[in-house]
């Protein structure tokens, strides 16, 4: 395969040039025949070849471009916005440190027991590995969500439940069925930037209520549901991405009456409910799902790369929004993803891994939250679990002037604006504590906030 890529980069071979036939260059590299099918075929998978029946292989004019793509997109200029984060951590090369991003590193993820898993998959009956999924998803998997939701008192049958291809998706095709271009949805401020991302996407109408540490503000969330008449509101009740903030009792309630009097439907995304060291109240299990809309996922305590989430609701909607999702991905998530995760969930090891990460994790915040506060940076409250921190900077410290000088150094960084529809936090940062080892990461923070702290911004400005 080398030789003949060598030949083509010099030129020796060009389009449509036919190779030396299979024994002949066998003879020449001194290997079998079989040896040169296997070189052969590889190239034309690549793109280099072009296999004809009968008459042997040729260079194709694909050969002729650049042999590799880059590691990774080049950072580019651009807005500050819910996107921003996101496209630079996924973007992101290998020497990048991710302290902004959404997700914990691989060597605290259960790698191993996934190899083990996909090896039992890969012995499964050969339609895991070929067929389309069931209109609803695996069977077996949701099984296991049911027995989970009913732990949690939310006492869901088969026909409220409904796999899909991640928690984003369970999110836009809510959306898709229940809100049109022009309504209003209801987020916290601050609020998971994504959930931002996706509603401009459906040219939906974003308003915001103020988040506070046991919830949203009551008396603004009323306001708001009298004043803008949303269809939806989207929440975290354990958790909360990005304050950490958990939903109290009271709240709760007082939450759910006012979205009966105004007819709100809820979604409650639930992505961080393992991390809880101990189960809080949740809206889907007090509203039984009539109103509330639970979904879910694995990407934060399994694995990102293995795309699939869930929706539990209502029959009717589920019935129709699995309909949404064969209209636009013919089924649910791939066989052998969901095969893989029901793998993992069936057996003892997911309870001791999460045990174990819950230690690991709760450990790993108070060694960054000290080292934040020694350069002067405070986290908002001390979150029961999980792997975020929300901060406020200094003053005079401009979150996003410190994300682009980071950025400069290859280390992604969150400003507290893409988290924020009112724009009222630019003086906050998220921080993933298991993402904070990189010693770049703390001296170009330090001197950030040092800079920001001898030089007022618009942050001092704007907060006095």
């Amino acid at each position: 395969m080398e030789a003949v890529r060598a030949r083509i980069a010099s030129r020796a071979l060009t389009n449509g040039d036919r190779l030396p036939s299979i024994r002949g260059f066998a003879g020449i590299m001194g290997v079998s025949p079989a040896t040169v099918v296997e070189a052969y075929d590889r190239l034309v998978a690549e793109g280099l070849l072009r296999a004809k029946a009968g008459s042997g292989f040729y260079v194709s004019a694909s050969a002729l471009l650049p042999l590799s793509l880059p590691e990774s997109v080049p950072a580019q200029a651009r807005a500050v916005d819910p996107f921003w984060v996101s496209r630079q951590s996924l973007d992101a090369g290998p020497d990048t440190a991710k302290p902004g991003c959404g997700w914990l590193p691989p060597d605290w993820m259960p790698a191993e027991a996934l190899r083990r898993a996909l090896r039992n998959v890969a012995r499964a009956d050969a339609s895991v590995l070929t067929d389309y999924a069931a209109s609803h998803g695996s069977h077996a998997l949701r099984r296991l969500l049911l027995a989970r939701l009913h732990g949690e008192g939310i006492n869901a049958s088969a026909n409220q439940l409904l796999l899909c291809g991640s928690g984003t998706q369970a999110i836009d095709l809510i959306c898709r069925l229940l809100v049109k271009p022009g309504d209003a949805v209801l987020v916290d401020d601050p609020c998971y930037f994504n959930f931002r991302a996706l509603l401009r996407a459906h040219q939906i109408r974003v308003v915001s209520v103020p988040y506070t540490q046991n919830g949203p503000d009551i008396a603004a969330f009323e306001t708001v549901l009298a004043t803008e008449r949303p269809r939806l509101y989207i929440t975290n009740s354990a958790l909360h991405n990005p304050t950490g903030a958990t939903l109290s009792a009271h709240n709760a309630h007082l939450l759910l009456n006012a979205a009966a009097s105004h007819d709100l439907t809820v979604v409650e995304d639930d992505i961080f409910a393992d991390f809880e060291p101990e189960p809080t109240i949740r809206l889907a299990a007090l509203d039984g799902l009539n109103r509330v809309i639970r979904i879910g996922s694995f990407s934060k305590t399994l694995s990102a790369s293995l795309r699939c989430g869930y929706i539990a609701a209502r029959p009717e909607w589920i019935a129709e929004l699995a309909d949404v999702q064969v209209a636009t991905s013919f089924g649910g998530p791939s066989p052998v993803i969901t095969d893989v995760i029901a793998n993992v969930l069936s057996g003892g090891f997911y309870r001791k891994h999460m045990e174990d990460l819950r230690q690991r994790l709760l450990k790993k915040q108070h060694e960054v939250a000290t080292k934040l506060r020694s350069i002067g940076i405070e986290p908002w409250l001390m979150p029961r679990g999980g792997f975020y921190l929300w901060c406020r900077l200094p003053k005079g410290c401009d979150s996003a002037d410190i994300a682009r000088l980071a950025l400069e150094h290859d280390i992604v960084l969150a400003p507290g604006n893409v988290f924020s529809a009112a724009q009222t936090s630019a003086d906050f940062m998220r921080f993933n504590s298991a993402q904070c080892d990189d010693p770049r990461f703390w001296q170009v923070l330090a001197q950030a906030v040092q800079a920001g702290r001898a030089q007022p911004t618009s942050v001092e400005s704007k907060h006095g």
